[in-house]
């Protein structure tokens, strides 16, 4: 399915597809700041981080995200973002499903992701159009 699974780089962080093998960092980056207790969002709790991954590793079979597992400058596991709602035909993809622990945000990691994915969808995939899927309280 389009697209395909493609690692990215900058500066302050590094996207990877996301993998099984990611499991414990993801684990360890969702305790950072106990961020799956936030109620606007949906970020899976410790026990729950390996449904998350084989549900996004489900819809990236099905065509219809491209999910990424982000590493900090260190190359530190620090949260998750995709490709989301995926449309081939039409050469569009939103961006969202994302969320990084505490030590990880207020920084220069989340513009840094942001830019890759953009700059990837439009330059190399060609998209007609990007989309940001995010919450009323974000």
């Amino acid at each position: 399915p389009w697209p395909d699974p493609i690692t990215l780089r900058g500066q302050h962080a590094r996207l990877e597809p996301l993998s099984k093998a990611h499991h414990e960092g993801l684990v360890e980056a969702v305790k950072d700041g106990e961020i799956y207790k936030i109620w606007y969002t949906l970020i899976p709790t410790p026990e729950n981080v390996a449904k998350e991954i084989d549900r996004r590793l489900g819809l990236q079979a099905a065509g219809s995200m491209l999910p990424f597992t982000v590493f900090d400058a260190g190359g530190k596991i620090v949260g998750q973002t995709t490709y989301m709602n995926i449309d081939a035909a039409n050469r569009r993809v939103e961006i969202g499903s994302t969320w990084y622990g505490k030590s990880a945000q207020r920084g220069p990691l989340n513009t840094q992701c942001k830019l890759l994915l953009l700059t990837h969808a439009f330059e190399t995939l060609n998209c007609i159009a990007v989309e940001f899927r995010t919450h009323f309280f974000n």
